[in-house]
């Protein structure tokens, strides 16, 4: 899944993957690498927890996870990253992995999970829908209430992108995945 970064000079795009294996207990085992930082490690933490917590929600089996370990990777391991604001980003990742459900490559996303699954604001919008416009995506899923910010983005930028202004995980998902089409193999 694509998320939308601030760096110390502007925008960029990250991407993150997720892998699941055979492991051990009840799926809870967690791997994450990439060079993040504390809070990007809890927004890791967080998205798997809404995944295994409303996994009948996506369509999943509430089990999905047992005996699964999962691995979150963000490449660029050369470049410290931290933030919550790719917690939507690594939801839309498990999301697709355990579903099947392909992630539209033209989506880019940035905000913040809670448990219950609220999508909260972060900063550096214009940087990051300026990065989104650059990589060539047409569209942006941003917090509600970052919905003012978009004010700030050059008028011409805001007429190339789509942006998705969502409340919740399930409007990151409807946007950002493809529909179901046939059921997955966790770890197929």
């Amino acid at each position: 899944a694509t998320g939308l970064a601030v760096t110390g000079v502007g925008g960029d795009v990250l991407f993150v993957e997720a892998a699941a294996m055979p492991g051990e207990g009840r799926g809870e085992g967690l791997v994450i690498t990439g060079q993040l930082g504390d809070v990007m490690r809890e927004s890791a933490r967080i998205a798997v927890s809404w995944v295994r917590s409303h996994a009948a929600r996506v369509g999943l089996d509430t089990d999905v996870l047992n005996g699964r370990d999962i691995h979150l990777h963000v490449p660029a391991g050369a470049v410290p990253k931290d933030g919550p604001s790719a917690g939507v980003t690594m939801v839309t990742a498990l999301t697709s992995l355990l579903t099947g459900r392909t992630v539209r490559p033209n989506v880019g996303m940035t905000g913040e999970v809670t448990l219950q699954g609220r999508v909260l604001p972060i900063g550096g919008v214009k940087q990051k829908v300026l990065a989104a416009h650059r990589a060539g995506l047409t569209d942006v899923v941003i917090p509600e209430r970052n919905r003012g910010d978009m004010d700030d983005v050059p008028e011409e930028v805001r007429e190339a992108i789509t942006v998705h202004p969502v409340l919740t995980v399930e409007e990151v998902l409807d946007v950002a995945l493809e529909p179901a089409t046939r059921t997955a193999e966790v770890g197929a």
